[in-house]
């Protein structure tokens, strides 16, 4: 990780790769040591993902941190507001499954001098840009794209296989569904597969 030091400005940095690359570990490694910094820290993360805690930012090799989980970013910017307004440092897990008024948050906050954390899948089961995160990689000021390894052939993977009874999904299969090693598996750009 790389560690930057600008007095009084805010920034967005981007964690995003395919999943079981290690986003959310990344993202809580990074939340853990503004903490240990003794620097103000809240996080956030979508209410559907409730795969390993309701009320805690977890990764897939079960490592923790305390988050508020929301359903919209406008009830998100509504209770750092109310509550959470005077963080340094504001954490967002699953940044892809938000509305489109996300980017403005994160740019608001930085503009207000926060140091903005999110991590997310840059594309979706299909291996397309996933709803606004090419957007958001664009805006940021930092990104770190993280691979995972692909479960056929053991290649750098950049996309999520979605399996549904362990084949692949079709194309016009909707594109969010929450899940982990049950529903997804890493792939390679050379094994991952859409049914037609």
């Amino acid at each position: 990780m790389k560690v930057f030091v600008t007095a009084g400005m805010g920034w967005v940095e981007v964690v995003t790769g395919s999943m079981f690359s290690g986003k959310s570990s990344e993202l809580i490694n990074r939340l853990k040591m503004a903490k240990y910094a003794k620097q103000s820290v809240v996080a956030f993360k979508h209410s559907s993902d409730t795969r390993y805690h309701e009320n805690k930012l977890a990764s897939h090799d079960k490592m923790f941190i305390e988050a508020i989980p929301v359903t919209t970013v406008e009830d998100m910017e509504k209770i750092f507001f109310e509550k959470y307004s005077d963080s340094q440092v504001i954490g967002i897990d699953e940044i892809q499954f938000f509305n489109s008024g996300a980017i403005e948050f994160c740019e608001k906050l930085a503009d207000m001098g926060k140091r903005v954390i999110v991590a997310g899948l840059d594309k979706d089961f299909k291996g397309e840009p996933f709803g606004d995160m090419g957007e958001l990689l664009a805006r940021a000021e930092y990104v770190d794209k993280l691979q995972a390894i692909c479960a056929v052939c053991g290649n750098p993977a950049t996309v999520s296989q979605r399996l549904i009874n362990g084949e692949p999904a079709r194309a016009d299969d909707p594109i969010v569904l929450v899940g982990a090693t049950e529903s997804y598996e890493p792939r390679c750009r050379r094994c991952h597969e859409i049914k037609k």
